[in-house]
């Protein structure tokens, strides 16, 4: 499939649903522009992940592993975080894992920055070796924030799905319903020495800097 046709796709998988508009007003609120956005990117950066989506009406848990598989590609982790330059990317999965095995076949005999993909589970963090990106599953609040509270500091993409996971301490919280969305603790983010781009903050439905949920314009 050529990239236009492609792209054509994808703005059809990921349109919002559609609404009222004010007399005289055309063209997407701001709202729906971010979800169109977020669904291009997310097309744009996985081509052949995006054609299956688009086969199979985006299945959540195909989305949410591509969207791990894309944190590895733009997501700056600090040197020491990995023991050399050919060491693999550790995904880790705590608690609950809710990919069903569809984690280990979107990654399998992938690389990312000339790294391959190595994924762990276990119900406790001790259990866990060293990660680059933990997804936090459990569904038990205390569980979830004594997790974080055990990788602050330290150089781990945090990432979850509940709805308090930022408030909890978590880096990045995500959403596969009828729409994708995405929020960012850029302080939590920081704190880790992890740079998340720009364009990421450009697509995400809330960002938290200086201890302030925002929407990002």
């Amino acid at each position: 499939m050529n990239q236009a046709r492609l792209l054509s796709r994808c703005m059809g998988l990921f349109r919002p649903a559609a609404s009222a508009e004010r007399p005289g007003r055309r063209g997407l609120s701001r709202d729906n522009a971010r979800i169109v956005i977020l669904g291009v990117l997310l097309c744009c950066l996985l081509p052949a992940m995006a054609a299956r989506a688009a086969q199979t009406n985006a299945n959540p848990q195909q989305v949410e592993a591509a969207f791990l598989r894309n944190f590895a590609r733009y997501v700056t982790w600090p040197d020491h975080a990995f023991a050399d330059e050919h060491s693999s990317w550790n995904v880790c999965i705590l608690g609950n894992d809710q990919f069903d095995g569809v984690l280990e076949k979107t990654l399998y005999g992938r690389t990312e920055q000339g790294r391959s993909f190595k994924i762990f589970h276990a119900a406790e963090l001790e259990r866990l070796p060293s990660c680059h990106i933990v997804f936090v599953g459990f569904k038990d609040s205390a569980k979830r924030r004594a997790a974080l509270a055990g990788l602050k500091m330290q150089p781990v993409l945090t990432v979850g799905d509940a709805p308090e996971f930022l408030r909890e301490g978590g880096i990045i919280r995500f959403r596969v319903g009828e729409h994708v969305e995405m929020s960012i603790n850029l302080d939590q983010a920081r704190s880790a020495s992890l740079a998340i781009p720009t364009k990421m903050l450009e697509v995400s439905h809330e960002v938290v800097e200086n201890g302030m949920p925002r929407r990002w314009r």
